[in-house]
Order: C-alpha cells, then sequence, then structure tokens
C-alpha cells in the first residue's frame, strides 16, 4: 500500500528512492596464468576504479580436477567475496562434467568453455563456429582475431579483454553465447562436454556489466 507524503497527499510507487544495487563481492579462480587470467584482469579493469577492489582474481596452482577444493580453500581466507567461480576449459579435462557438478554443489559457480575460452571469445566477432576441438577453435580463433584487429593472436596477450571489447561486440556476444546455451537445452542436451560449442562464460560478465550498468543509472 502506498504511504502518505509529508503534505498528507498518497505517494506513487515510482516515488520513492530506488535502492541502489551492490556489485557483490566476486572470487574467480582460473588454473591457468595466461588466457582466462588476463581476460579476467581486464574485465576488472574496465570497471570504475571505486568497484575494482569488488573483484578478486585468484589463479590456482592446483591442477584442474582440484580447481574446487583449491576454491572453496582459498575463498574461505577471504569470506568477504561472497560469490566465488571457477574458470576453465574442457580442453582434454576428462572429468570435465563432473567437476561443473561438484561445483554446483558446492555452491561454486562454474564459468567453463567447450573446447576452450577462444569460443567465448569469438562470439565477440560475431559468430561462435563450430569448432569441435581446442587445437581447431585456438586456430581459427586466430584467424578471425587477426582479421578484426590486425593484429597476431597470442593467449598470453595481457591486453585481450580491451582488444575484444574494442574491436568486437561484448552485448552482442552474450546475446550469441545465451541463445547457444539455451538451443542446446531445448534440445535435451544438458552436459555440458555434450555443448559444444558453448560456454558460459558470458553469464560471469553478463552480471557484473548489468550491476554496473545499474549502478550508473543511479
Amino acid at each position: 500500500m502506498a504511504r502518505n507524503d509529508r503534505t498528507g497527499n498518497r505517494r506513487k510507487r515510482d516515488s520513492f528512492p530506488k535502492r541502489v544495487p551492490d556489485l557483490g563481492y566476486y572470487f574467480i579462480v582460473t588454473d591457468t596464468k595466461e588466457t582466462e587470467e588476463n581476460y579476467m584482469n581486464g574485465l576488472k579493469a574496465s570497471l570504475p576504479n571505486e568497484l575494482q577492489g569488488r573483484i578478486v582474481i585468484k589463479v590456482s596452482k592446483a591442477k584442474t580436477d582440484e580447481l574446487v577444493s583449491a576454491c572453496k580453500e582459498q575463498a574461505a581466507l577471504e569470506p568477504q567475496y561472497g560469490q566465488p567461480w571457477i574458470v576453465f576449459d574442457r580442453d582434454r579435462v576428462v572429468r570435465f562434467d563432473q567437476i561443473i557438478a561438484e561445483a554446483n554443489r558446492e555452491g561454486i559457480h562454474a564459468g567453463w568453455s567447450n573446447p576452450c575460452i577462444e569460443i567465448w571469445f569469438d562470439a565477440y566477432f560475431g559468430k561462435m563456429h563450430s569448432y569441435q576441438d581446442s587445437v581447431s577453435c585456438c586456430h581459427g580463433f586466430a584467424n578471425t582475431f587477426e582479421k578484426k584487429t590486425g593484429r597476431e593472436y597470442r593467449k598470453s596477450n595481457d591486453q585481450i579483454y580491451s582488444l575484444l571489447t574494442r574491436h568486437g561486440d561484448e552485448s552482442g556476444a552474450i546475446d550469441r553465447a545465451s541463445l547457444r546455451y539455451d538451443q542446446y537445452v531445448r534440445d535435451g542436451i544438458n552436459q555440458p562436454s555434450a555443448m559444444c560449442p558453448c560456454t558460459t562464460v558470458h553469464i560471469l560478465v553478463k552480471e557484473i556489466k548489468e550491476k554496473i550498468a545499474n549502478i550508473n543509472d543511479k
């Protein structure tokens, strides 16, 4: 029920001050020191300075099979970071589905890519190609990247995020990745290992970007 204002008139619902959503604290763990880490650090650097402290990038030295336990252990040391994520590729990981299921059971979000993170990068440039293995995916994306940016693609490039957003379309990439994921689900394909090409990294990026946009609109 709408309340009266100080003059006795009933206030419209829209006149109430809106709560500014908090970005939240993200704890992101990946098992690589190059591509995923560079991309996530670039995402963090793109945020307003006053909000960059809300994201922590931790690189685990554990094997991929131990990524969930490593994330749990490290997150427990910094409990203020309330949203733990693991970010990793299918590549040649045998227990890919099991790791994702384990993360879900432990309350850890999984930003996975199948066959590799380059399939998510591919979406920035207008299409997620049907690469079925990491070798062809990396090679194919490298060709696309060079055509779009005029630069050679290197997995160690610490400017990868800024190059993707400068020469590509992040909003379109999110839409394309979301549509691809939803199509697999509609087709009854629910195992991440069978969803190729596909990624869920877009969920993390979309959530952070939407929260930033909402804060900026206030």
